[in-house]
């Protein structure tokens, strides 16, 4: 006697909905979905925890809303759990795209990612030649021989990264562009960053974001822009300097800044940034140290 096949998760039927019509939703082995969205023949290629992905209201990847917007297509890959996207499904996967030259019948693609996304990003654009790459404090391996210092992901260190697509570093030299950005003043980051340094890597500071580089430039509004100038073919590290400008009336940043400067027992230094920020901002915090330091009335 013949079974119905289970319907699918509702979480997943957003995604359904939109594959078919010119789309892609499929399952990647038992623990990652590739979703994929067609509009004109410029890409996107994400990485995603399926579980950020649930508690969005729309139950959809985070980067669809802009792709939708600028009519970018858009391969989302998720993950359930702490898996780095290191799953024989994933190699097939990338593999029968690359085989199929899926990835070459686009005019331009970008690959993004920020952390562990950072790692996917670059170590699976090898199959799609002169792409250009986005990546925010990327990790370059969990390689115990060759990343032994890191001590975050301690659920991951049992994830093999010695076998396909496994070093990321080296996945990226068919890239045409790879813009890494990261805190160099994050121990942790700055030393997967040096892990990266190839001809055609420029590294892009973030100071003072720490863990939360992605955070800082999704509150500043400028990560959209980022992805928008890497697949105009319109970025570069002036036009990353001048959107990194708006940091100056960022909250996160700017109590960052000033926490290192009370760290570094400067007082001098801590006046200096309180009085630059109250000038242009309603900054109660800052007005209240001002005061502590100088016995300035609030």
């Amino acid at each position: 006697m013949s079974t119905r096949p289970l319907p699918p998760p509702d979480w997943q039927r957003p995604m359904l909905d939109i594959a078919e019509g010119d789309g892609d939703f499929l399952p990647l082995g038992d623990k990652h979905y590739a979703f994929f969205a067609e509009e004109r023949p410029l890409l996107l290629v994400t990485f995603e925890d399926a579980e950020s992905l649930r508690e969005r209201e729309d139950k959809l990847p985070e980067h669809y809303t802009l792709a939708q917007a600028r009519g970018w297509s858009i391969l989302t890959i998720l993950a359930e759990g702490e898996t780095w996207w290191r799953d024989p499904a994933v190699f097939r996967y990338f593999d029968r795209l690359a085989d199929d030259g899926f990835l070459e019948d686009f005019d331009r693609v970008v690959f993004y990612g920020a952390g562990p996304a950072g790692y996917a990003a670059a170590a699976y654009s090898i199959t799609a030649p002169q792409a250009e790459l986005v990546l925010i404090a990327p990790r370059a391996t969990l390689d115990p021989g060759l990343a032994g210092w890191d001590e975050r992901h301690r659920i991951a260190r049992r994830i093999n990264f010695r076998g396909r697509y496994g070093y990321a570093p080296d996945m990226t030299e068919s890239a045409s562009k790879v813009w890494l950005i990261h805190d160099p003043l994050h121990q942790p980051d700055a030393m997967h960053a040096a892990l990266f340094q190839r001809p055609w890597v420029t590294p892009l500071h973030a100071r003072y974001t720490g863990e939360g580089t992605e955070d800082t430039l999704r509150e500043m509004k400028v990560l959209d822009r980022i992805l928008e100038a890497a697949m105009e073919g319109k970025m570069s590290a002036d036009r990353f300097s001048w959107l990194w400008r708006g940091r100056r009336s960022n909250g996160s940043y700017l109590r960052a800044v000033l926490a290192a400067a009370r760290l570094s027992g400067h007082p001098k230094r801590e006046i200096k940034i309180c009085r630059s920020v109250t000038s242009r901002l309603n900054a109660p915090r800052f007005a209240r140290r001002l005061a502590e330091l100088t016995g300035e009335a609030v």
